[in-house]
């Protein structure tokens, strides 16, 4: 039994599997970390290896109970992945970035794949029919842009996300709505159409937490989940030990 963990900017996403079945998920925020993995580790005391990537921030001594509780990998730069990486500056690339590119790579073989992780940042990333990594882009994600309207102008509100279903805002709120929204909307069709262009057999995965929200209003033929880091640490996890 697998325990595999996701530390994000603002949330943590915990799983448990069995081999490829995922028994159970969780949810929380950084400040519960330590109270919701005593509970987990209660409820799954037959963990036999636990696999963690992070890109946020963990308190020392929840990072400490983690890995005294069950053996622990903590995935870095220097874990083995199945792609070769080409990007220029590979040491500041990503773990998340890197984790869902392996699981890309594991989970849909010999084809090119776009994964496009729609979180607090929006990130692409592509990997080849040749499991190589090529790249990709970051762009500001949904909250960061209807926060940054508020930050950088004097009269502009602080919205959050609702279900805009519309072009034309007729009010300043609708305005900024149909702004944010339909903005990300058309850049990651245009993404997908430039990337689609450009590579024949394209797989497109998308995730991350807006991922649901976004699917619905996409016209691409796409791969949604909002866990599938999660399931990417899984498949890592069960790549490294059959190497």
């Amino acid at each position: 039994m697998l325990l595999t963990i996701d530390v994000g900017n603002s949330r943590i996403k915990v799983a448990v599997f069995e081999h490829n079945k995922q028994l159970d998920f969780f949810i929380f925020e950084t400040k519960e970390a330590l109270k919701k993995f005593e509970n987990i580790f209660k409820k799954y005391s037959n963990i036999e290896k636990i696999t963690l990537s992070s890109v946020g921030k963990l308190e020392e001594n929840v990072l400490n109970y983690i890995k005294n509780s069950f053996p622990t990998e903590i995935i870095s730069h220097k874990s083995a992945f199945p792609f070769i990486n080409l990007y220029s500056t590979p040491e500041t690339l990503g773990i998340d970035r890197m984790v869902l590119a392996a699981g890309a790579t594991l989970m849909y073989p010999n084809q090119n794949r776009l994964i496009i992780d729609a979180g607090t940042c929006i990130t692409y990333d592509f990997v080849n029919s040749k499991n190589e990594y090529l790249g990709g882009a970051i762009s500001p994600g949904i909250k960061i842009r209807y926060k940054s309207l508020n930050d950088y102008t004097s009269k502009l509100p602080l919205l959050e996300l609702d279900e805009t279903n519309y072009l034309i805002g007729d009010s300043t709120k609708n305005a900024i709505h149909s702004g944010v929204v339909n903005g990300v909307i058309f850049e990651i069709e245009g993404f997908i159409s430039q990337y689609s262009l450009k590579n024949q057999d394209l797989t497109i995965i998308l995730t991350g937490g807006d991922a649901i929200f976004l699917a619905k209003r996409l016209k691409s033929t796409i791969f949604a989940n909002s866990n599938f880091l999660l399931e990417s640490l899984n498949l890592l996890s069960l790549y490294t030990h059959q190497k």
